[in-house]
């Protein structure tokens, strides 16, 4: 099935709250949700701190907002010593890219890429197993390594997802890639860009291929300072589209600070695409889901507020999304969710 960016949505409240612990700062976000016939139902892969990774599971295949999710606690490793810098965050379930939320199966395993890190610099890692449940085997070196010092990737590689095309018998990764240096572009040359790489089924690594959708080179528009996750959906009147984290402030310092590298507000849109693989031809919409001063009331009376994070959509088959979100103030986001309408 194919999709439509939808004009209107509806807000159905928190999906999952943050765990309150003695520092006061975590997370609940940076979802993915792939369909597992084993539960049967949904099952949800997020950035949970501590210890940065978590799933949850819904039982049902329509009832999919709040109260619906059941916490399972941290994802399951088999060998939890090949983690790079020993913690990981940001898990994503690679995806049939014509089928959304469908996990791809390939060489009879399911695969996953997360967020590791060298030091204090963030890589990415892969990992492979035979349920969605787990455990999963990572393996033991980068899939995607951060850049020479002068490229968009130098300082981290970040907020990655994985499609798998199987008539080219390819994985592609888009990934959130931040510079050390500054880049060549007249606006936010700190900012960071959307970047992608190829990887065949037989090949140990990914293959960069560069940036697809740096900062928009426009004053005031809602991704012209930094750009961050991508979720790749089939388009109806467009061949492919995505759901991106975006914002209109650019960093003005090499500064790692979270606020600092992605100042506010933090912002969810829409790119789209007409070339048969989307590596290249990328457009941005005009507009974001929504601008920070526009949440209503009662959501920041739930928590909403400041930021609204990594936005994730769940494809419904009569041609809805519902549209998953952490919102809040930095380190202390929580998880939300909003369901489109159909055009009458």
């Amino acid at each position: 099935m194919r999709y439509d960016i939808p004009t209107q949505w509806e807000r159905q409240g928190m999906i999952l709250e943050r765990m309150k612990t003695e520092k006061g700062s975590s997370v609940a976000g940076d979802p993915c949700i792939v369909w597992d016939d084993d539960i049967p139902g949904w099952r949800m892969v997020l950035f949970f701190s501590p210890p940065g990774h978590a799933q949850a599971i819904c039982p049902s295949r329509e009832n999919i907002g709040p109260g619906q999710w059941q916490f399972q606690g941290p994802l399951l490793f088999s060998n939890p010593e090949a983690l790079l810098g020993g913690r990981t965050h940001k898990p994503f379930v690679v995806m049939d890219a014509l089928q959304p939320n469908r996990a791809a199966k390939v060489d009879g395993r399911f695969w996953l890429v997360t967020v590791s890190y060298t030091g204090h610099n963030k890589i990415i890692q892969r990992a492979h197993a035979e349920k969605l449940a787990g455990p999963w085997t990572l393996e033991t070196t980068p899939l995607i390594d951060r850049g020479a010092d002068s490229d968009f990737d130098a300082k981290h590689c970040d907020a990655v997802t994985g499609y798998y095309f199987a008539d080219r018998q390819e994985f592609l990764y888009f990934y959130m890639g931040y510079p050390l240096q500054p880049q060549a572009r007249e606006f936010s040359p700190r900012g960071s860009a959307q970047g992608v790489a190829v990887q065949g089924t037989g090949d140990s690594h990914a293959r960069k291929l560069g940036v697809i959708l740096p900062p928009c080179q426009q004053a005031g528009h809602w991704s012209s300072g930094w750009v961050g996750g991508l979720q790749l959906i089939p388009g109806r009147s467009h061949r492919w589209l995505a759901v991106i984290n975006a914002s209109p402030t650019a960093p003005l310092s090499g500064d790692q600070a979270v606020h600092r590298e992605e100042p506010p507000p933090s912002l969810g849109g829409f790119a789209y695409c007409d070339d048969e693989y989307p590596v290249r031809g990328w457009t941005w919409c005009p507009d974001p889901i929504e601008w920070v001063d526009d949440i209503p009331a009662d959501a920041i009376a739930q928590g909403e507020g400041v930021n609204l994070w990594r936005q994730h959509l769940l494809c419904l088959p009569d041609g809805r999304m519902a549209l998953y979100y952490n919102s809040g103030s930095y380190g202390k986001e929580q998880l939300y969710m909003k369901l489109s309408t159909l055009p009458q």
